[in-house]
């Protein structure tokens, strides 16, 4: 008899992987932790029925939320994660010598656990020694930081459960002071194509847009996440993410990567003409 984990998309699709068997299932205090293992995506990390990361497609996710900033400001030193428990963010940003600190914070310790024990592909990278983990509410951890950080990400769930908090105009705001004056922050921005994703990329655009002066967004294709077409926000006190780009700094690391380039990265903000007329709503009111 063959398994199969279906994810419910929306209401009206739903998204279907033949599985070999189940790996690890657990229930924390916030929600239901599985990893399955699959022939064609590898092992699947799922939380509260929605795939957070495949072993196939994650490095198009970490590779993009992680290295669009650290390509205009190679010369970042001090890093806030916020989510990002399986680990993949932090070990793209482990690959520069040049940061110094990664404080990652995440709301639940299973979620780490369970990454560490079983998912060694994206979870490699959090014993390194400048990187510091706490579990705690992203937002509570965030209050009343100041002028502390060159780049925060937020790499939350979707803004239902755990993540919802990482969503508000508190939070963004809270943000916004813990970066100093030149700080970049780089959040997961949903989709655009269904109406629910739709939505929360809305709320996050016009909350982060009224607190910095750029504010972009770009994308990536990402074949496990709803629709496939999927958001980030970058938003900056200082730095604008294309005519600040460094290619040559960027380049002379010599980052092997598989997704991320930097003919990708000035392309990948060049949004279709639908994902315009979204956001040009919000951009043209401030």
């Amino acid at each position: 008899m063959e398994m199969w984990y279906t994810e419910e998309q929306t209401e009206n699709v739903r998204f279907s992987i033949r599985c070999d068997r189940q790996r690890y299932s657990a229930e924390s205090d916030f929600q239901r932790i599985e990893i399955f293992s699959t022939p064609e995506f590898g092992d699947v990390l799922v939380l509260d029925d929605r795939i957070m990361l495949t072993e196939k497609d994650e490095f198009i996710y970490h590779e993009m939320i992680t290295h669009i900033p650290m390509a205009v400001n190679p010369d970042i030193k001090n890093v806030l994660v916020i989510g990002a428990g399986d680990g993949g963010t932090v070990r793209e940003l482990t690959r520069y010598a040049s940061i110094e600190n990664i404080d990652m914070v995440e709301i639940d310790r299973m979620v780490v656990d369970a990454c560490k024990n079983y998912l060694g592909f994206v979870s490699c990278a959090l014993s390194d020694k400048r990187v510091h983990i706490y579990i705690d509410d992203g937002l509570r951890f965030v209050r009343g930081v100041d002028n502390k950080y060159d780049l925060i990400i937020v790499d939350s769930t979707d803004p239902i459960g755990p993540g919802e908090g990482l969503f508000t105009s508190e939070f963004y705001g809270n943000c916004y002071n813990a970066l100093n004056s030149s700080g970049i922050l780089v959040n997961q921005h949903e989709s655009p194509y269904y109406q629910s994703y739709q939505r929360a990329m809305k709320l996050a655009h016009k909350k982060i847009l009224d607190l910095f002066p750029i504010c972009k967004v770009y994308q990536a294709s990402i074949p496990t996440y709803p629709s496939g077409h999927w958001l980030f926000g970058f938003a900056s006190k200082k730095f604008h993410p294309i005519h600040d780009l460094d290619k040559a700094k960027w380049e002379a690391l010599g980052i092997k990567t598989k997704y991320y380039n930097t003919r990708l990265h000035e392309g990948c903000f060049a949004l279709p003409t639908y994902v315009e007329d979204i956001l040009r709503q919000y951009e043209q009111t401030n």
